[in-house]
Order: C-alpha cells, then structure tokens, then sequence
C-alpha cells in the first residue's frame, strides 16, 4: 500500500498529520460505502496564507475528520467562518501530432492568433458538493488555458499547459471538470493534474478528443479518477454522470459526423453494394431472419436500389467510430504502412496476371520460394514482362524491393518441410493459429446434427477398419474409453453451402472431419480423413474415406486430402473463431458499456483498457475485409457466402457461457473437472500448449477480475441494486445479441460470482483469446501450401477424367488446387498486415497511466501485483518451450508456442497478448 500511495501523491500529507482519514481524496470507507470528509483547505503560497490568517476568525488546521473537528469546536467558542478564496494550478496535457497536413496547419496558426484575443481554451472546476442555496453543484471561477499561442510551434509530442482555479475554502472536493475549446481545431487532451489542495494532486485521466465548441456546443465533462458505484456518487457530481451517459448515447437519429461521440447500435446492413449490381447484394445480418450481433450505428442513409441495405463508404474514406474510438496517430501510421506494404505485394501480381494469363498457377515451390528470398518481381519471371509496363512501375520496383519481399514466416524458417508431415498437421491443431476446434471422440462413428430430410444420413462413412491399424494395438473401443482419439469436425458447418459453394468458379471443397489418435508421446497422429460432397441421390457417392499413405498415389491424395482440411480449417478460424467470437461478438459489449456505464464507474475502469481501437478495427473490416468482394471473399473458400457461414455458426453453436476457457475445454470434451488440479480441471491431452499456457492467463485474470469486484462489491444486493451495470448487461444481450436474447444459457447477473464470470470471460476474449488467434496468421498461414485458404480442386478418384493428369505430375495438380498467385499473394499481404503489432500496442499487465487510471490505491496495488504475475506466466511458458519432453512446442524445426506469451515488440513476431482486439 506504500508504495501505491506514494505513486498518488499522498504519502506527503498522510505523513504530515496523524488525524487525517484513509485515502488520496480525503473519503473513508464506512460500511462499504465511500462518505466523503469536509476538508478544511490550507492555502499553498505564502500571499495566500497572509491573507487568510487576515480573514480568518479561528485557527486553520489540515484536512481533519468530522469528528475532530467537533472536538475542537467545544473547546473554541463557534464563529461562522467567512470563506476565503484563494487559487489552485492545473497542469493540462495536450497530445501533438507528429504530422500534420497543410489545412491543418493553417487552423493552428489561426486558433494561436484568436487565443490572444480571447477565443481560448475554458475550463470550470466543479465540487462534489452541491450548493445548499441553488442545490446544483458548486463551481469554480471560469479559468483560461495559459501560453497556447506561445507554444503553438512546439514540436513535442506532449505540450503542458496550465490553467488557475479561484476557489473559496468552502468548495468541498473536486471531481469533476469542464472543458470547452473555443478554437476552430479539436485537440487531444490527455490528462489534468490540479495541484495546490491540501490532500495533494487531483487526477483526471482524459484521453479524449476535444471538438471546437462551433461544432459541438456542449462542454465536456471529465471525472476525477475516483471510481464510484452510482449510488454512491457524491451529490454534486450526479447529474453531470447522467448528462454525460445522455450525450454518449445519442438519441438513435440522424448521420454521424465523424466529430461525434455517439455509441449506438444497428444490423450489419453494410456489407453489400447493390447499387453496383446484383453479384454485390448481401443479405443483412442482424434480426430474426439472419441472426447476428449487432455492430455500431452510422446512421447513413439507404442505397439507391435497396432500401434496407446502408449505402456504402468506400476507401479510402473513413467510415464513423465514435472520435475516441479512431486510431491513435502511431497506431495510424504503423496501420497504413502495412496497408501500403500490401497495394506493393499485391500490384505486381495483378499486373502479372493481366500480361501473363498463362502463367496465374503457381508452377512449382520454388515459385512460393521465391517470394521470400528474391520478390516478386525476380523469381517469377516477372522480370521478362518489365518491358511492357509502364516505367512509373519499374521504378516502384527499384525503390521499393525491400517492401516487395516477404518475410520467411516462421513455419518454414527452421524446417522447410515440416509442414507435409502428419505430426506437424496434428500439433497445429494444439499449438497452431487455430488450436480451438479440436474435440475429444465421444462416440464411433460420429454423427451429423444436420437434418437428414434435407442433408441426406446423419451416418458418417469412417468404419473401424479405416483407423484400427493406426492405434498401437488398441481397439476402437478401448481408445475411447482411454480418451485417445480426437476430432476436427467440419462437416456440419460446411456441407449446407457445398452446392453453392463448389458451384462459384474456381472454389471447391468439402465437408471434413478428421480423426486423430493421441500417441504415447502426447502428439496427435492423424488416422482418417473423411470428405463429404452433398447428398444428390441414395445411390451418390457424398462421403469419402482417406487415410493415411502406403505409396507414391495415396501419398499425394493424402496430402491433397489434408490440404482440404487446412482450408476448411482456415474458413472456420477466421469466418467464426477470429471474427465472430472475438471482434463481432464483442462489440455490442463495447457498446452498451459506453452507452450505461459512467466513466466514473469502477466496472467501466476494469473494462476500458480491453475495449480499445475494437470498434475502429471492426468498422474497417466492414469496410474492406468481410464486405461484398473484400479480401475474405476473394481469398477463403466460401467465397460470397462466408458471412453467411459466420452467421450460421452464431445461430447454431455461439453460446456467452461456453466462451471462457475452462467451460470451452469442458464443452468440447478436451478436460473434465478436477478441484485438485491447479485450475480445478483436467486435461486430456496434457501437452496441449494453447490451453495449458491459456490457464495460466485465465487463472491470472480471474484473480485479478475478482479482487476488483470484491472491492467495490462485497455484497451481490450490490450488484442487484446497482442500476448502471444492470442496464450495462441488459442491453449487451437484449440489444446488442438481441436475435438471441431469448436462450436460456445466457449468464444471469445477480451475484458477485457472475459478475466476476463474465467480466473475466469478456477480458480473455478480448485480449488472450483474440491474440491466440491472430497473431499467428501470417507465421503459420504466410506459407500458403501450409495453410490454403481456399481450394480450387477436387480430389480427383479413378473415374475422373482429370486422374490421368494427376498420375502423370502430381505435383502440378496439387499446385493447381492452392491459389493461384494473385490470390496467395493477397492474402499473405493481408495476413502480414493483420498479423503485426504496432508501436503503441498495449500488451496484458500494461495499461495508460498504470498508476493513476484509478484513485483507489488498493487497486493500483492489486494491479501491480496482476502484472507481476503475468511477468512471472511469461518465465514460465518459456520455461515449458524449453522443455524436450513437451514435443508439441520443442524439438527439431518445432516451433516454440509463444502465441500466449504475453509480451512482444512491434511487428511480426507470433508473440504478446494485446489487451484489446486492435486489429
């Protein structure tokens, strides 16, 4: 605690006075509710004490309780004391931007030149005490920012500024403060610090964007750090909580201007372009045909053709977030190189494959080689077809070779091979970029959910005598009652879009499932693959049967049959466990958190690191990922429908409940519940990196989730009765997942243990779970032939005409079922770019000013315990990389499982645990 009250500043004056009470603000915590102090104010210059001893009838003395106070008002005769005013500094830091274009530039010279003559920066101070005489809170004197036309050319990226207050000693304590920006230009304001109390510094931590008041006429409120429940907010403060929340949610009308700070909600209506055609419509998701969740309102209006579809904004105009919500500047820039580094990867294909339709297969590995060691231009024969483009296009290839390269991802950097061998196909599926599908087998054989009046027998074609050879001995029966065999099951989430699917030109697919045995070293042997076609007649041959190789034919079928589940697998992780459950599942949480939750509220505290940049980077997607022939489109198997196919997932198998860690791995059959285990569960398959790492964070995070609730919540009538965090919840899952608002699973919110259960379920999604599955993608995925995103062949059997030609070059056929070279190269590009950390990343343990975010020093304390023991998670998942006998993260060419390490440095490095999804 020490050391937590030295960081608040209030060791000084707790040291200096025996009677003063408890914490930073002068409250005390009584019944469990904060009662606030009356403080008696000591003036800080000398001038003022000089004029107060003037003024003064009885001596005055530092903050002291009530109490003593009444003590010493029996021994002195009671005076009405007249107050006396005296001032207090501000410190105000405003955040520069490092670049700034001409217009810009312009309006920061002009709001310098009108600050002189008195269009300034205006700040107010407001008490937490009302007025007796007009019961509205009590003000200070208006006050003026100081020096900003003087320092209108400073260069720094933090300028300070200060501001005085004049305020009389009957003020009570600040807790509030208005801004109001009478310049032309908005400006970010970072932090206040108000010196000169006698309880020591004041802190309101701000990070916002102030608009000029010629667009947004309202002031703008901050809160001192000081969280409190809503009952519990002092009376001076009350209705600016409630105007604040009012201003926040808007009033649902209206296009937002990208100024705004409006959070509401609406469908995804956005995603298609009907004006262009009718290939360009897409359904909209989000209602009771369609279920989805809901995304964030820009009130834009209907396209010409489609009065139900929002009319699109097409880049590289910016779509509405909320001002606060909008990359900050370095995250900005570090966003848009990769964006520029992808138009670089991709410009060069696209024009090869306009000059050279022959040539749009990718013709050997080489070919894929190539593209790491030499560019694009060079190894794939480019060079040959430079004559032909314009010269503004071979000089971007002189000046730009270094950004025309890519980086060797880290799947084929220590084993160029490992990626045909069918233990590194089995470790990807625990220690992968997607190791979240994989389930213990119940039952031989499995059986499909799917209706069979319209899917055809629910029976599956894998017999024992496919897998009975493959499982050291056992029996079928044994192994499952021994829990060695595991499965990757795609075939109900995949076969009701086969048709459409397999009818677009150049996709094909399959339904797959894939069995796995659990050998004695603890690694997964694949043992059977099997792929369904839908089902056209009862004598059709729908499902098919591959196992693993006894010679040259049925080794390429086999890794053909592979390379289809990889990029069933590709089309899963990203369409539902990446998007869906982490980056669209979350944002109406985000939402409604703004919306009903004051900032002053100490769940709104806990949840605001774990919400940054996500609207901004869900917007964007919407924008040029998941749209009507966005990059997920072009690049994944389902094609058109793969919105779709995220849609079926959330109506069919997203449950709020089962997204925490240990209910996922119960759910799918991977632990069982053991309260003598460190985590009250078992493991199946004990050497499963992502879950024995993910744990470890769950546990870290469930602690420090619960430490904060107990806090501020020793009781559940507490959180009954707390009406913001109700309304907070309510409106997450009766607005934001309103299509199925109905289920029965949802969490109630009546206890502090529920509460804790979703607040922790929440963080890991946002920061554990979400880095889990991202930052890996151009690691594993950046090597296409490892993890095809889409397939544009079938397997050819002995009745196909095509079967010759896979006897005669298998290796060309198996080339052709990959991408082509345009389609690989875009989605390595985009991969790159959505793989990679930038500068102002903050990483799990980290947050903005880690030792004032909050007034309570108890929590700042707690939270430096929070991140010692991340540091301490970080030693010990490098201890078990290092460990020979854990073979699914060490050994020869195996790549260490850092996914869940908690830090990185910038860029690609299939490490660090972000708080938040941003990006």
């Amino acid at each position: 605690m020490a050391v937590a009250k030295e960081m608040m500043g209030c060791s000084s004056f707790v040291s200096s006075s025996k009677v003063f009470l408890n914490s930073t603000y002068g409250f005390q915590q009584k019944q469990n509710r904060f009662l606030f102090v009356k403080p008696v104010w000591v003036p800080m210059e000398q001038k003022r004490r000089v004029h107060l001893r003037k003024a003064a009838k009885v001596p005055v003395v530092a903050a002291i309780s009530e109490d003593l106070i009444k003590a010493e008002a029996k021994a002195v005769p009671a005076q009405k004391e007249k107050a006396v005013e005296f001032k207090v500094t501000a410190t105000i830091t405003i955040r520069n931007k490092n670049k700034e274009d001409f217009k810009e530039t312009l309006v920061k010279h002009f709001d310098a030149f009108t600050d002189m003559i008195g269009r300034n920066v205006v700040l107010e101070l407001i008490s937490t005490e009302e007025d007796p005489k007009t019961m509205a809170p009590k003000r200070s004197k208006e006050a003026v920012l100081k020096d900003w036309s003087k320092k209108a050319n400073v260069k720094a990226e933090k300028v300070y500024y200060t501001a005085e207050f004049t305020v009389d000693s009957n003020f009570g304590v600040p807790g509030a403060i208005t801004v109001t920006n009478k310049h032309q230009k908005e400006f970010f304001l970072e932090s206040i610090t108000i010196e000169d109390f006698a309880y020591g510094p004041l802190h309101f931590p701000c990070n916002s964007w102030v608009q000029s008041n010629k667009h947004h006429p309202r002031k703008r409120i901050f809160f001192t750090n000081q969280p409190y429940l809503p009952d519990q907010t002092p009376k001076g403060l009350r209705a600016l909580r409630e105007k604040e929340l009012d201003d926040l949610r808007g009033n649902g009308k209206g296009v937002r201007k990208l100024s705004d700070r409006v959070y509401d909600f609406d469908v995804y209506n956005d995603l298609g372009n009907p004006d262009k055609g009718i290939d360009y419509a897409r359904p909209m998701l989000g209602g009771e045909k369609v279920p989805y969740p809901r995304r964030c309102r820009t009130g834009r209006g209907p396209s010409e053709t489609d009065m139900e579809a929002e009319s699109r904004v097409e880049k590289p105009l910016p779509i509405y977030v909320p001002r606060d919500e909008q990359f900050e500047e370095s995250k900005q820039n570090a966003f848009s190189a990769g964006k520029l580094r992808a138009v670089l990867h991709n410009l060069l294909p696209q024009l090869k494959a306009s000059i050279s339709a022959h040539n749009r297969d990718l013709n050997s590995f080489s070919d894929i080689d190539g593209l790491y060691k030499e560019g694009l231009l060079l190894k794939l024969g480019f060079h040959e077809t430079v004559k032909k483009l314009p010269k503004m296009v071979s000089k971007l290839q002189e000046s730009s070779e270094g950004l025309l390269k890519y980086e060797t991802p880290k799947v084929v950097s220590k084993d160029k091979f490992a990626w045909l061998r069918d233990d590194e196909f089995g470790r990807q599926a625990l220690a992968g970029v997607n190791p979240v599908n994989i389930e213990r087998l119940a039952s031989f054989p499995p059986v499909s959910m799917l209706d069979p009046e319209i899917y055809g027998p629910q029976e599956s074609a894998l017999k024992e005598e496919h897998i009975a050879g493959q499982l050291n001995g056992m029996t079928v029966q044994q192994a499952l009652d021994e829990n060695k065999l595991f499965m990757v099951d795609y075939h109900d989430i995949y076969l009701p879009f086969l048709d459409r699917i397999n009818a677009l030109d150049g996709r094909k697919s399959y339904a797959t499932r894939t069995i796995f045995f659990l050998t004695p070293s603890g690694t997964l042997k694949p043992v059977a693959i099997e792929l369904s076609l839908p089902h056209t007649s009862p004598n059709s041959r729908s499902k098919r049967v591959v196992t693993p190789p006894v010679d040259a034919t049925t080794n390429w079928i086999w890794q053909l049959a592979k390379a289809h589940v990889c990029s069933n697998d590709a089309g899963v992780h990203q369409l539902v466990n990446h998007w869906l459950r982490t980056h669209a599942c979350m944002e109406p949480f985000i939402l409604a958190a703004h919306r009903q939750l004051s900032a002053m509220h100490p769940i709104f505290k806990l949840l605001d690191p774990h919400m940054r940049y996500t609207l901004e980077i869900n917007a964007l997607a919407r924008q040029s990922l998941i749209c009507a022939d966005g990059v997920i489109e072009n690049c994944f198997t389902p094609g058109r429908y793969c919105m779709e196919m995220s849609a079926a997932a959330y109506r069919s198998h997203w449950r709020f409940d089962k997204e925490g860690l240990p209910a996922d791995l119960i759910r799918r059959g991977i632990a069982v519940p053991d309260p003598t285990q460190p985590h009250g569960l078992k493991l199946l398959i004990e050497d499963y990196p992502y879950a024995s790492d993910g744990l470890l964070i769950w546990n870290a995070l469930e602690n420090w989730v619960r430490t904060y609730v107990n806090r501020y919540y020793p009781n559940s009538s507490l959180v009954c009765n707390d009406r913001e965090l109700q309304q907070w919840y309510h409106e997450s899952v009766h607005v934001g997942h309103a299509d199925l608002s109905k289920e029965s699973w949802w969490p109630s919110l009546k206890t502090t243990d529920d509460l804790v259960s979703i607040l922790t379920t929440l963080i890991w999604l946002a920061s554990a779970q979400h880095a889990a599955l991202n930052f890996g993608q151009y690691p594993y995925g950046g090597y296409v032939p490892n993890r095809p995103p889409l397939m544009r062949r079938l397997i050819p059997d002995e009745n196909d005409l095509e079967y010759a030609n896979f006897l005669a070059d298998p290796q060309k056929y198996f080339l052709s079922a990959l991408p082509s070279l345009l389609q690989a190269t875009k989605f390595m590009a985009v991969v790159d770019t959505l793989s990679t950390h930038s500068p102002d990343e903050e990483y799990l343990g980290e947050r903005q000013h880690p030792s004032i975010w909050s007034g309570d020093a108890e929590i700042i304390e707690a939270f430096y315990g929070f991140s010692a023991e991340i540091r301490r998670i970080e030693k010990e998942i490098e201890k078990r990389n290092a460990d020979p006998n854990l073979k699914n993260r060490c050994g020869a060419g195996v790549l260490p499982y850092e996914l869940l390490a908690p830090s990185s440095g910038p860029g690609v490095t299939c490490r660090g645990v972000p708080n938040s999804v941003s990006i």
